[in-house]
């Protein structure tokens, strides 16, 4: 009898003990929950990069040579394809929504300085004959755009698509028989992009994107006025702009914010 209570003493002050023990033993805290992230918000940075394009240009010959000599002088029509390329630099601004599926819609406004120039001669066959030196600029590309995507939580790829406008510089210039002459003119031209790209959020609030974009014009006439002479006329236009570039974008309204 005496031995079972001892046995019974024993036991529960080992209990005791345990359950001291394992009061003292620090108990680690559950992981902190992790915020999925979304790129719902708006965004503001910007952008450099590359540019070329391709521009016929429709009739610079019987621009020159019908100033000189009269209207109908020139037979045949001849098109020239300066082809001007560059670097753009420039910044953008947009907003974005991510549904519960990951899908991204959203709206972009961009706009971008250029350094794109191209130059092409073009034989004028009533002069010498004479060369006339064709060339062609553009100085900036704005774009207003849609965009849709689909995002691999920090990675976004997308697609975007819109209204475009181009700002550009014309010039032919030269001399026929001996007399000087410098037609330019100015052109905003309206057409649209097209585009796609890669977007990742290294940060909650910073990001860096890879994108290509196809701009079409289509064609329309641009006024030339020789400041010597006073001559004016029109020549045709007919241009497209492709542009890769790297822009940084940061973020607001986003997680954290």
């Amino acid at each position: 009898m005496r031995k079972l209570l001892i046995a019974n003493l024993a036991a529960a002050a080992m209990t005791m003990a345990g359950s001291a023990l394992a009061a003292d033993i620090p108990v680690k805290a559950p992981a902190p929950f992790v915020e999925r992230f979304s790129w719902t918000g708006c965004y503001l940075g910007g952008h450099v990069g590359g540019a070329w394009a391709r521009k016929d240009i429709t009739d610079p010959v019987q621009l020159v040579q019908d100033s000189f000599l009269f209207p109908g002088a020139t037979t045949g029509v001849t098109t020239v394809n300066p082809s001007p390329s560059g670097a753009v630099i420039g910044g953008q601004i947009g907003c974005d929504y991510e549904f519960p599926s990951n899908f991204v819609i959203g709206v972009e406004g961009s706009a971008s300085g250029s350094t794109m120039r191209s130059s092409q001669n073009a034989v004028l066959p009533l002069g010498n004959p004479d060369i006339a030196l064709v060339q062609a600029n553009t100085d900036f590309l704005v774009g207003l755009t849609g965009r849709i995507g689909y995002a691999f939580d920090t990675v976004l790829l997308y697609a975007r698509g819109g209204a475009a406008l181009a700002g550009d510089k014309f010039e032919v210039s030269g001399t026929f028989t001996g007399l000087p002459y410098d037609f330019r003119g100015l052109d905003n031209r309206y057409g649209w992009v097209v585009g796609g790209g890669v977007d990742w959020a290294f940060t909650p609030h910073w990001s860096v994107n890879f994108e290509y974009d196809y701009y079409q014009f289509g064609h329309g006439n641009v006024a030339m006025v020789d400041g010597i002479n006073g001559f004016s006329g029109l020549v045709d236009v007919r241009q497209n702009v492709q542009v890769a570039k790297v822009g940084v974008n940061f973020h607001v309204w986003g997680p954290g914010w």
